[in-house]
């Protein structure tokens, strides 16, 4: 499909002037927007900073996307992976915006070419990798370039207490101090705590911002932890997937050992599955990624590399094979189950051998790290023992108050 930028500086020229939902209907083919997404867009265009903790499916990519177009320069979203700038600026592009991504995929030479292009104004959206904002000629072409926003994504790879740290997240503020005009800084993750939160509005140095949390409970999810050991845990996945035929779902595992092993164990019995870790090259991640996504596969093994950002709405379960690190992984891994709005079966197994696992991961860390990833871990352990119910010990974790006594959809209340 064409890109359609002059339609939008059309729209911009005529009367009444263009709105965000006329933005949200031509190009994105929505009617409404949903619960957050109007308070966070109208805190963008009225130039002030912005910080979003929106659940899984609840349209976080939307609340920076409709402003970015009607901003007057380009908006930079820093973004942590490589699979989710190509799946985004896939889907821009064929809604008709120009957009492009920079990071470690493209030659210089291609570089190059999108900056070039960039700095003449084709692009409205570029999205960057947080370590390309270090080097010279990024910076160059961000200071010869109208910049009007810099959002940051997946914002919790900023804290040490967030799931997905990522030092070079702490060095964005010290690129956009240095961007004249002063860019609006909007900031959106899943998952974060109080204490990840206030790291994000303070390492950002987010001025007066408009922090909007949406709520965390997600009503059409089942909780349910199983103590389980390893043959236990196979016997059980193949059941499941058995009584759930045609259903998509992801298997998360600690190890690219245990992806690999299960993966040939559920081959063996004939599932429809493929798998994911960094182990494997990126053509093949690719390619693996794209069969579950467009369900040529039923079922996706995977380490905690796989699913930041993947849009797939109908995944009916997810099983954790071993303990999460933290409330935070879980919550954000947990919750890729019904976006649709349908029903989906969240199943964690829970072992003391897996947080001992877990543990020796851990040695050879710097202290500090090590200190914060134990207490992340008991945190993670006490939810998985605990007898009271899922949800609202979930919600308690994130500072959320659950009201009911029994919510009647995780397996201590059932």
């Amino acid at each position: 499909m064409t890109t359609n930028n002059s339609n939008i500086q059309e729209m911009n020229s005529g009367t009444p002037p263009v709105t965000p939902l006329q933005i949200l209907k031509t190009y994105f083919g929505y009617d409404s927007f949903r619960e957050g997404q109007t308070e966070i867009i109208d805190t963008i265009l009225s130039g002030r900073d912005a910080l979003a903790i929106m659940p899984t499916g609840a349209g976080k990519s939307l609340c920076y996307q409709v402003p970015a177009l009607l901003l007057p320069g380009i908006t930079l979203v820093v973004s942590p992976l490589i699979s989710l700038m190509q799946d985004q600026v896939k889907s821009l592009n064929e809604a008709g915006i120009h957009a492009a991504y920079i990071n470690s995929s493209l030659t210089e030479g291609q570089i190059n070419k999108a900056l070039s292009f960039a700095a003449r104004g084709v692009y409205k959206i570029i999205y960057v990798a947080p370590e390309r904002l270090e080097t010279a000629s990024f910076l160059s072409f961000a200071l010869h370039t109208p910049i009007s926003m810099v959002t940051v994504d997946e914002a919790h790879c900023i804290s040490q207490w967030g799931q997905d740290f990522r030092p070079s997240y702490l060095k964005i503020i010290d690129f956009v101090e240095q961007l004249p005009g002063n860019p609006i800084i909007s900031a959106f993750t899943a998952t974060a705590t109080e204490v990840v939160k206030n790291d994000i509005a303070r390492i950002l140095k987010l001025k007066n911002p408009n922090i909007v949390v949406t709520g965390f409970d997600r009503e059409n999810l089942y909780y349910q932890v199983e103590h389980l050991t390893g043959k236990q845990k196979d016997i059980f996945i193949q059941n499941y997937i058995e009584t759930h035929p045609n259903e998509s779902g992801i298997i998360y595992c600690a190890t690219r050992k245990n992806v690999d092993t299960l993966y040939e164990k559920l081959l063996k019995q004939g599932v429809s599955v493929t798998r994911y870790h960094a182990g494997m090259s990126n053509d093949i991640r690719k390619k693996s990624q794209d069969d579950f996504i467009y369900d040529r596969a039923q079922v996706v093994i995977a380490t905690n590399a796989f699913g930041m950002g993947i849009d797939k709405s109908n995944v009916r379960f997810v099983i954790h094979y071993n303990m999460p690190q933290s409330m935070e992984n879980y919550y954000q891994e947990a919750g890729r189950a019904g976006r649709d709005g349908g029903e989906g079966q969240c199943i964690t197994f829970y072992t003391n051998k897996d947080l001992q696992k877990l543990e020796k991961f851990m040695q050879g860390k710097p202290v500090a790290e090590q200190e914060i990833g134990k207490q992340l871990l008991l945190e993670t352990a006490a939810y998985a023992e605990s007898s009271v119910c899922r949800r609202k010990a979930l919600l308690h974790y994130f500072g959320e108050e659950y009201i009911e006594e029994n919510c009647g959809n995780c397996d201590n209340c059932l």
